[in-house]
Parts: C-alpha cells; sequence; structure tokens
C-alpha cells in the first residue's frame, strides 16, 4: 500500500537536523529533515542526494583545498560524491530530502 506524506513544507523536527525515515530502497535511506541550524563539516561514505524541499541553505564544499558555495533553493539539489567534504548552512528553518547510504554520517 502506498505512504504519502503531505507535510514535507510544515514538518519539524524536536531539534535541528532531526529526521524523519521515509523509506529504505537497496541499502539507501531516504529521510526528511527539519533544521534551523547548520550541519558540521563531514565526508559521506557513499554518494548523498540533498534536495531542498522548502527554505534555502547555502551548501559548501571543499575542493582542491579550496571552500566553495552555493544558496539552495527550494527543489534544488545537491549531489555529494563519495569523499567530497560538505556542509549544509541552513538561512531560517529548511525541510531537506536525503537520500543515502544506509548508516551513513
Amino acid at each position: 500500500m502506498p505512504i504519502i506524506h503531505q507535510d514535507t513544507q510544515t514538518f519539524r523536527a524536536p531539534q535541528a537536523w532531526g529526521a524523519r525515515p521515509l523509506a529504505e530502497i537497496d541499502g539507501a535511506t531516504v529521510r526528511l529533515h527539519w533544521t534551523d541550524q547548520p550541519y558540521r563539516w563531514h565526508v559521506n561514505d557513499g554518494v548523498e542526494a540533498f534536495i531542498v524541499l522548502h527554505g534555502e541553505v547555502e551548501m559548501r564544499w571543499r575542493a582542491d583545498g579550496t571552500e566553495q558555495q552555493v544558496l539552495l533553493q527550494s527543489t534544488d539539489v545537491f549531489i555529494a560524491s563519495e569523499g567530497d567534504e560538505h556542509c549544509a548552512y541552513p538561512r531560517g528553518e529548511a525541510r531537506i530530502l536525503v537520500v543515502e547510504r544506509a548508516g551513513s554520517v
């Protein structure tokens, strides 16, 4: 039976980066995150898809020792490859759909 989530623009977790697990697909998790605080610099052990559903998120990453950034808005997608060092800085509240290897950071 299908599962329907119609509150992705109003979902709120008890703490920043709190998540609602939505599905696990062939070893990858799909989670809805809410935040109003930055996430720490980190490196995933696999590919990560970061989809902004609501709000704005400044995504920062390091390439060849240089910090780069892009402002993601609703419907924008950021794909971090395995080993890409990155962090997210929301501008106010944001809701983000994250697809990544189960157990990843």
